[in-house]
């Protein structure tokens, strides 16, 4: 088993470098697929209301700690859906969330878009922050937001996201955004850190990965590891949701990280924020 180091948010919560995403995995099989990844040493579940699969997820934690895990060791992310955006709808979506998930609470809740079109991230923000005063939830933040989004977030809200997950990768690696979270104290995470699979096959990529005598995923995601954020990772067979995990005994060197910083191309494998609402 090989277990993730953790990330300190700006909170004193603590988190995996590497977590397990359940996005695109059907309901019927997420609880053993997820005990599978806990099984593996993951710690860390991403899910969403969206994903429909939030029941499975539940299943799989409190699987585990009717074995002997703590519950305590087992960190929950899931998100509020677009269609729920709004502060009353907000707080009748995460009491929805909960239902599905049958958790005493949620590690980490997150507004899954901003939906500027809508414009109701902020009442929608302002929700989160009750139930983070609540303890409801451990920790609160936001995802697929632009720095524009995020800022204007900041001036009309009182606690600062603990997290922002955005697609990042070698081909997309928003330094920008990075930065700026960096001068805030908001941690990034990736989701689609593999950009979906579309970068397995890069020659500088498989350059690397060769010299190392691994696969490119892993050098992927020891990438992510060595940039100081954290990543979502999502398997479907045992053999690599293990093989995943196993990217903490080796190192990129300087000159490597320098080869991946050059392979940015700003090309995104999912939506843009600004056109999903």
């Amino acid at each position: 088993m090989h277990l993730a180091p953790k990330l300190t948010l700006n909170n004193g919560v603590r988190i995996d470098a590497l977590g397990f995403g359940v996005y695109k995995v059907p309901a019927e099989d997420c609880a053993d697929l997820v005990s599978t990844a806990i099984e593996s040493g993951y710690r860390s579940v991403d899910t969403a209301a969206f994903y429909g699969n939030e029941a499975g997820v539940g299943r799989a934690v409190n699987t585990a700690v009717a074995a002997g895990s703590a519950r305590e060791e087992l960190f929950v992310t899931s998100k509020v859906w677009n269609d729920s955006h709004g502060y009353d709808a907000t707080l009748a979506a995460f009491e929805a969330s909960m239902q599905r998930l049958q958790l005493d609470y949620l590690d980490l809740f997150l507004i899954h878009w901003p939906c500027p079109e809508q414009d109701l991230y902020i009442p929608t923000y302002k929700a989160l922050e009750t139930l983070y005063r609540e303890g409801r939830v451990r920790a609160i933040g936001v995802s697929n937001f632009l720095p524009t989004h995020l800022l204007r977030l900041l001036d009309a809200t009182d606690v600062v996201p603990a997290i922002h997950q955005i697609e990042l990768h070698p081909w997309l690696q928003q330094n920008e955004l990075r930065e700026l979270h960096s001068s805030l104290g908001i941690a990034t995470q990736a989701w689609s850190p593999l950009a979906r699979g579309k970068i397995l096959h890069d020659p500088v990529l498989e350059s690397i990965a060769a010299s190392h005598g691994r696969s490119v995923a892993q050098v992927v995601l020891r990438w992510h590891v060595q940039s100081s954020h954290s990543a979502i990772v999502k398997a479907s067979s045992a053999a690599r949701i293990a093989e995943n995990l196993r990217v903490f005994d080796f190192c990129l060197t300087e000159a490597q990280m320098e080869l991946i910083a050059g392979l940015d191309r700003e090309q995104r494998s999912g939506s843009h924020p600004n056109n999903v609402n």
